[in-house]
């Protein structure tokens, strides 16, 4: 991995921020550290970081404000420290805008391959053509997405989902091959994403996501996209 990669780390907890800077400079990884929200936005507007890691409870400012916070200005990989058990608001920082998590306590080299996944993961910029079909436009030079007339917001892994689907319209699609299109090929296993993402962008997209048109599920296979509901 690059030396040049910079890594914003935000955690409460001492003796957290001196493993993870220990570990991480290890692995030739340039960081900082900041103890809550506030001060880490802060950092991230005056050094710009390449991706972030904080953990969700903190004070002054917690993880999840923090997600919403960078997500106004910035596209910046961030990775939620969560304490197991705590789905729901695992599924609230999604919403709000983190690309990954890993429960506490957790490995290094875990976190490592997810750093090294959401680092890999560059978006598709400047793409001109519009993708069009039935009542869903989708921008990718914008990532604007207008479905049946109104404009939807979604977070980053949403659209970034929403975005596969359409392209592969029509398809029946694996678990593994959307996971590893969307997350990257060391989270082919990770079935939770998929099922807490796919439930998310439903009740964005679907006009009744309780009886879902257009994500369709495959049953133990995967997903297919249906843009003719």
């Amino acid at each position: 991995m690059s030396e040049t990669h910079k890594i914003l780390v935000v955690d409460d907890e001492p003796q957290i921020t001196r493993v993870l800077r220990h570990s991480l400079v290890a692995h030739r990884f340039d960081i900082r550290t900041s103890a809550d929200g506030i001060s880490a936005l802060d950092t991230f507007h005056d050094w710009h970081p390449d991706l972030i890691i904080t953990d969700l409870q903190m004070p002054e400012m917690d993880g999840i404000e923090l997600c919403r916070q960078i997500r106004k200005i910035s596209r910046t990989p961030i990775i939620i420290l969560s304490v197991k058990g705590e789905e729901r608001t695992k599924v609230e920082a999604l919403d709000a805008g983190a690309d990954d998590y890993v429960t506490k306590p957790f490995g290094i080299d875990e976190l490592l391959a997810r750093v090294r996944a959401a680092l890999r993961r560059v978006p598709i910029e400047h793409e001109e053509t519009r993708l069009i079909e039935g009542d869903i436009l989708i921008d990718p030079a914008t990532r604007e997405v207008i479905i049946r007339g109104s404009r939807v917001y979604l977070t980053p892994k949403e659209y970034d989902l929403l975005l596969f689907f359409f392209r592969n319209r029509g398809k029946v699609l694996t678990h593994r091959t959307i996971l590893a299109a969307v997350w990257g090929g060391n989270f082919t296993e990770q079935n939770e994403y998929l099922r807490v993402l796919v439930g998310q962008l439903r009740k964005k997209i679907e006009a009744d996501p309780t009886k879902p048109a257009l994500i369709l599920t495959e049953p133990w296979i995967g997903y297919r996209f249906n843009t003719s509901a």
